[in-house]
C-alpha cells in the first residue's frame, strides 16, 4: 500500500475530524473516495476541501446498522469496482460513572464504536480478499483502548474491543496468507467533533448518564487542549499505512501509561489511575 494513486479509499465518519482530514490526504495521493457519515449535511464540506476533479461519492451511512454498511459496500463496488483502503472511523463518546451509564449509552456507543467496525469488516473484507489486490483496513480505536480512563467506561469498553478485534483480524488474515493489512489507530486527546457527538444521537437512545456533566466538562477541556490536530493524526495514520504499521499511536508520551497498566497486570497490582477525574 505504498502507492495509493488510483486506488479507492472508503472513509466512515468523513464529515468531520479525522475522517475529513483523511479524505483530504487520500485525495492528495490521487485516490478515489467514498465518503460516508450519518451527518449527511456536513459531507459537502469535506468534498469542498478536496482537489478539483477528485473522483468521489458521498453516502449517508449509519454504521451501527449492518444493512447500512452493506449498502455502503454495494455503492462503493457499483461505482468504483474495488475498495483498497477502508477506514472504520466513525465514533461517539458518552461519559460518566459506570454504574449510572444508561442502557441507551451502551446501545448507542457499542452500535457505533464497536459494531460499526464489525460491520465494516464483514461488508468489505470478503470482497477485498476476492480482489487479490493489496488492501488495508484501519480501525479507529483510541488510547482508551489500551488504558482505562475514569468516567469513560462505556467508551473504553468499545475501544478495547476494537483493539482486540483488530489484532484478531490481523492474525486471521495472516493465517489465510491474505494481501490485506490491518492497522489500529490509537490517538489520545485531539480537538475533533467527537466532543459534540451527542448531536448525532438517535432520539430513541436519548437517555444520557445522569452523573455525566462533570466528566463532560473535563473531557471537553482535555479535547480542546489537545496539541496534535486532526490533520496531524491523519498524516501519521497514512504514514503508518504505507509503512505497514499495526499499532498507530499518535501521542508517544502515552506509552508510559500503557506500560504502567501492563506492569500493574504483570505484578498483580491494583490499577494505577494516571488520569484525574473531575474536582
Amino acid at each position: 500500500m505504498k502507492d495509493l494513486k488510483g486506488k479507492v479509499a472508503v472513509i466512515t465518519g468523513a464529515a468531520s475530524g479525522f475522517g475529513r482530514e483523511l479524505a483530504i490526504l487520500c485525495a492528495g495521493e490521487g485516490m478515489k473516495l467514498v465518503l460516508a457519515d450519518i451527518d449527511e449535511k456536513n459531507l459537502p464540506g469535506t468534498v469542498a476541501l478536496l482537489p478539483p476533479g477528485t473522483p468521489s461519492i458521498s453516502v449517508k451511512c449509519d454504521v451501527s446498522k449492518a444493512e447500512s454498511v452493506d449498502a455502503l459496500a454495494n455503492e462503493t463496488y457499483a461505482k468504483f469496482g474495488k475498495a483498497h483502503l477502508l477506514f472504520n472511523n466513525a465514533g461517539v463518546s458518552p461519559v460518566g460513572p459506570a454504574w449510572s451509564a444508561t442502557l441507551a449509552d451502551w446501545q448507542w456507543t457499542i452500535g457505533v464504536n464497536l459494531m460499526g467496525v464489525v460491520h465494516g469488516v464483514r461488508s468489505f473484507v470478503p470482497r477485498m480478499l476476492e480482489q487479490k489486490d493489496a488492501c488495508h483496513v484501519v480501525n479507529t480505536a483510541s488510547v482508551a483502548g489500551l488504558i482505562s480512563v475514569p468516567g469513560s467506561s462505556v467508551y473504553c469498553v468499545t475501544k478495547h474491543s476494537v483493539v482486540t478485534l483488530s489484532e484478531c483480524l490481523h492474525y486471521d488474515l495472516q493465517l489465510f496468507k491474505a494481501s490485506v493489512g490491518v492497522s489500529v489507530l490509537c490517538p489520545a486527546f485531539v480537538n475533533t467533533g467527537i466532543k459534540d457527538s451527542e448531536r448525532n444521537r438517535p432520539a430513541d437512545l436519548s437517555g444520557t448518564n445522569p452523573l455525566g456533566k462533570p466528566f463532560e466538562k473535563l473531557m471537553r477541556k482535555a479535547v480542546e487542549s489537545g496539541r496534535i490536530s486532526a490533520a496531524d493524526v491523519a498524516r501519521i495514520t497514512l504514514e503508518g499505512v504505507k509503512a505497514g504499521r499495526f499499532y498507530i499511536l499518535t501521542h508517544p508520551k502515552i506509552k508510559g501509561s500503557i506500560e504502567m497498566r501492563l506492569q500493574d497486570i504483570l505484578q498483580d497490582r491494583t490499577p494505577t489511575n494516571m488520569v484525574p477525574g473531575p474536582a
